[in-house]
């Protein structure tokens, strides 16, 4: 049953025509009920059509439902025929549609008509206004409340697997980061290996030279050290580049520069923060620690935002390559920070300021942090186009 459920909520339109076909059927079983059968049949026949269609294109469909149910009352009125039809259900189902996947003002503008449209129907057809409309009431105001709770199920499904994404992708940035060092602490032993063995066999030939014909035991140690050091070299070359043969697939690797940030950007969108994102400059073509150190700035302040920063978090990303260094801005709404059931503001690790500051330190960047007049949080960092390794 599970599996079907899910099976059901990945293809709305077989859910939802079920239940418009559901609603045809009470429909042709309660043509008995109507004097003019032929009309009550072909109103009918066409008010459970929208229901088919409601979360693929539920403003339409319930503008088209609002439509059909005022005719509906107008057919009635012109062939004198008060017998209800059963798929008008269909109005709160329509409510329930709009609140839940669309927004609460939807739900109103529609509710509104709803009101109109019950109104027109008891006074143009001259039905009984006081269980009817107390019962009509009810339905309606229970449809809005199962579509609170579904909606706030489904908004807290999808910030779940927002936040559950964010993790994943931090968990592997945070490994390719690990290996990325690693690779780097390779290609640093093997520049030490590389560069001390060339000046040795550079010096000892240098002296071979020298003494090759005023001292030829002098110059065969000397080349004998030269054959001795390239032979140790080379084995020493050989073992650390066979750690870097295994390359990972491009499209495996995490993407830095704009591509990255604006995915990073989107997760965290999806999370409910809301982000406003400003790229300048040719950021594809940074050094690859610098663009690392830019994207690690940018998560880390946003991910500083989305705890602190309140119920309904804001923040505002500025990325700028300059002539000589790229600068990074991220400021937040502020306010108050997120708190437990206790009413105890939740703390983050500590951790996230001290990592911006050592990452920053090693880039040879500067960091300011802190609060501006407006109570926001605001991070601002400068990393230099131009870092030099160690030799």
């Amino acid at each position: 049953m599970r599996r079907f459920s899910l099976w059901l909520r990945g293809r709305p339109l077989v859910a939802d025509s079920g239940l418009a076909m559901a609603l045809l059927l009470l429909e042709v079983l309660g043509v008995a009920n109507s004097d003019h059968k032929l009309a009550y049949l072909g109103i009918g026949v066409l008010l459970p059509g929208p229901v088919a269609f409601r979360r693929l294109y539920p403003r339409a469909m319930a503008a088209a439902m609002l439509a059909l149910s005022i005719t509906s009352t107008v057919v009635g009125y012109l062939a004198e025929d008060k017998a209800d039809h059963i798929a008008l259900f269909g109005l709160g189902i329509m409510l329930y549609t709009l609140v839940a996947y669309v927004g609460r003002r939807e739900g109103l503008w529609f509710a509104a008509g709803l009101a109109v449209d019950s109104s027109f129907s008891f006074l143009l057809l001259h039905k009984p206004a006081g269980s009817d409309a107390i019962f009509t009431a009810m339905f309606f105001l229970l449809c809005w409340t199962l579509a609170e709770f579904i909606g706030a199920r489904h908004a807290y499904d999808t910030e779940v697997a927002a936040r559950l994404a964010v993790a994943d992708y931090d968990r592997e940035r945070r490994a390719h980061d690990a290996v990325s060092f690693e690779r780097t602490r390779i290609a640093r032993e093997l520049h030490d290996v590389v560069a001390h063995a060339v000046s040795v066999i550079i010096v000892q030939a240098d002296g071979a030279r020298y003494a090759l014909r005023r001292d030829p035991d002098a110059a065969e140690q000397a080349l004998t050290a030269i054959a001795g050091t390239g032979r140790e070299a080379l084995r020493e070359l050989r073992r650390t580049v066979a750690l870097l043969r295994i390359e990972p697939a491009l499209e495996q690797v995490p993407q830095h520069g704009t591509a990255g940030i604006a995915k990073l950007v989107e997760m965290m969108r999806g999370t409910g923060l809301a982000v406003e994102l400003e790229l300048t400059g040719e950021l594809d073509t940074i050094p690859p620690e610098v663009s690392l150190g830019v994207h690690r700035i940018v998560q880390e302040s946003l991910t500083n935002t989305l705890r602190h920063a309140g119920p309904h978090p804001k923040a505002w990303v500025r990325v700028l390559r300059r002539e000589t260094d790229v600068l990074i801005e991220v400021t937040d709404s502020g306010g108050i920070p997120v708190q437990d059931p206790n009413g105890n503001a939740i703390k983050g690790g500590g951790m996230g300021l001290a990592g911006m500051r050592e990452r920053i330190a090693v880039l040879g960047g500067t960091l300011e942090t802190g609060r501006a007049t407006d109570c926001a949080w605001r991070v601002c960092a400068t990393i230099p186009l131009d870092i030099s390794d160690e030799t």
